[in-house]
């Protein structure tokens, strides 16, 4: 695997680099996995949270006056 340095060199790549190259796109496709779970569930909890004010009997326009939604 040939990596680009900072000042524009272009080398091949050592097996350590390689190992920490993967581990570095692991970790940030587990970040970005997380943070697509984070906004997952504050939308269920905002469309939960609608849906319970809506039980209550309040109409869809006293909700999206209180949450916008």
């Amino acid at each position: 695997m040939k990596i680009i340095l900072n000042n524009g060199e272009v080398k091949e790549a050592t097996s350590e680099e390689i190992i920490e190259i993967e581990n570095a796109q692991t970790k940030a496709k587990e970040h970005s996995d997380a943070e697509k779970i984070k906004i997952d569930l504050a939308k269920t909890k905002k469309a939960s949270g609608k849906q319970k004010l809506l039980d209550l009997g309040l109409t869809e326009a006293e909700v999206k006056a209180l949450i916008g939604v």
